[in-house]
């Protein structure tokens, strides 16, 4: 069954997804929310790497066309940008479609959920606990697909839709989805900024200076057990909230295909195949920007709700504001524009479940 997938983004997850989608027969169009990112696209998207080929997604010039007469909507852009094109995007929603946040950021399916509800309308609203690639745009109209993920952990709000979205999922992307319970198994399913914060702590310099340099090749043994660390955390956390979320080693060895050892052993075998990757080459990385006050930040508060602090990715965000200048805590938009630091423990399982918030709470003024 062909559907017709509109995604916000223009970046390299952006690219890439729109090409995995079109290589499975789906019809796409792609909106940049900054009004340039798809200027090149006039003779065709060129996708080389784990996928190529030259594929022909449709170019959307605002929210409004994006979003009419698809069957999904697709987010695609960094935890940033999620509050914009949610704000953009949620005016123009109908019934009958879906909308998946790829990779889902700061429970902003929550957010979303309530806009939609404003205007009496409730809608599936798919978070993924990370994206269906990894890869790089190479030019205005390329990009390099460095992997296609085995896995990928997701969830539905409201909990009802959620088979039926599941079924969606697997129509676009084939069988790679693991359901899992709620909006706190999928912020806890995200690997990414834990595991960017070791490799950005441990080769900053490298970032400033604008090297090129082997990503996988440089989480040595001293950057691999803290990652290592930074995952037991996590986990500590999943588990004493009874939820069931993967180990990074179950995560390299799904998204990678590396056999199961040491985090430096098992990027040093990406290095061997090849597919190591390159690490950022400025500081201005989304490793830091996006991950920081997206990942690590609700990280921080989920611990905190629980009583079991997490004091390393705590001190990941102080360090790297430290570094930056910055207040990365305050720069989440979306957590500053719902209150769930005021909800009970419960409260926010039933947020995490429902994607609507309690009784009398609404979203902050900030939502605008």
């Amino acid at each position: 069954m062909s559907l017709s997938v509109g995604i916000a983004g223009a970046g390299s997850i952006a690219f890439g997804t729109a090409a995995v989608l079109e290589s499975r027969g789906h019809r796409t169009a792609l909106w940049s929310p900054s009004g340039t990112g798809t200027d090149g696209l006039g003779q065709g998207l060129t996708a080389s790497g784990a996928l190529s080929g030259v594929f022909h997604p449709e170019v959307a010039g605002s929210a409004e066309a994006l979003v009419t007469g698809r069957d999904v909507v697709l987010i695609a852009v960094p935890g940033y940008g999620h509050k914009a094109v949610m704000d953009a995007i949620a005016p123009h929603l109908s019934a009958g479609q879906q909308v998946i946040v790829s990779s889902h950021a700061s429970f902003g399916a929550v957010y979303l959920s309530e806009l939609l509800a404003a205007r009496g309308l409730t809608l599936p609203v798919t978070a993924w606990g990370t994206t269906a690639l990894t890869g790089r745009r190479t030019g205005p109209a390329a990009c390099n697909v460095n992997t296609i993920r085995a896995k990928i952990d997701m969830c539905t709000v409201p909990a009802s839709a959620q088979d039926g979205a599941l079924e969606t999922c697997r129509t676009l992307f084939g069988d790679v989805f693991v359901a899992r319970d709620g909006l706190l198994a999928i912020a806890l399913s995200n690997l990414n900024p834990q595991n960017h914060m070791g490799i950005a702590l441990g080769n900053m310099t490298r970032m400033e200076h604008g090297e090129t340099w082997s990503q996988a090749g440089n989480v040595t043994p001293n950057v691999g057990r803290l990652m290592e660390a930074l995952d037991e955390e996590r986990l500590n956390i999943a588990r004493a909230l009874g939820l069931s979320v993967k180990t990074i080693f179950e995560h390299y060895h799904q998204s990678y295909h590396v056999p199961v050892a040491s985090i430096h052993e098992m990027n040093a075998a990406l290095v061997e195949a090849g597919t190591g990757g390159q690490g950022p080459a400025t500081a201005d990385s989304r490793y830091v920007t996006e991950d920081v006050p997206y990942g690590l930040v609700p990280t921080v508060v989920l611990g905190d709700l629980i009583g079991l602090p997490a004091e390393l990715h705590r001190s990941g965000v102080k360090l790297f504001s430290a570094m930056y200048g910055r207040d990365f805590e305050e720069e989440n938009e979306l957590l500053a524009a719902l209150p769930l630091a005021e909800l009970s423990l419960d409260q926010m399982r039933e947020v995490a479940l429902s994607g609507r918030l309690p009784g009398p709470e609404t979203l902050r003024a900030s939502a605008g």
